[in-house]
């Protein structure tokens, strides 16, 4: 479990709880599985034990684990947390496509370049960057 980057501004802990996210999100971790205990995830990401046991209680605050005295702390069930964050997704790229029209960005054209770079990226390019020159002159242009 590879949950820390060095080259990230973010404080350490702020990553933990990123990447622990993202594995609740995608059911890596299911409902009622138990979380790796703050020592042996500490150990295992060669970090303080304090920096995963405020991992742990800020994704306690967030609502994505709850403690069991005794026994540790475990995924929180609960069906509506990807709706949620569905719809702040959704929310935030309703707020871009309104800053583009706002710029005079062309709908359609940014439709386009968007469905460009997805396309590439589900086509085994991993990092989502693209050069908006390249797309206009048509490279990696999958229509």
């Amino acid at each position: 479990m590879n949950l820390i980057d060095y080259q990230d501004s973010r404080p350490i802990y702020e990553q933990i709880v990123e990447n622990l996210k993202i594995q609740i999100y995608k059911g890596i971790l299911q409902e009622n599985d138990q979380m790796p205990s703050v020592r042996s995830l500490a150990m295992e990401l060669s970090t303080n034990p304090n920096t995963v046991q405020k991992a742990y209680a800020e994704l306690e605050r967030q609502g994505f684990i709850y403690t069991v005295k005794g026994k540790g702390n475990f995924v929180k069930g609960n069906s509506s947390m990807m709706d949620n964050k569905k719809n702040e997704i959704i929310a935030k790229i309703i707020r871009l496509f309104k800053e583009a029209q706002d710029i005079g960005i062309p709908l359609n054209e940014l439709v386009h370049d968007l469905k460009v770079v997805l396309v590439d990226s589900q086509n085994g390019d991993t990092e989502m960057s693209f050069d908006i020159n390249l797309i206009r002159k048509g490279e990696g242009q999958h229509d």
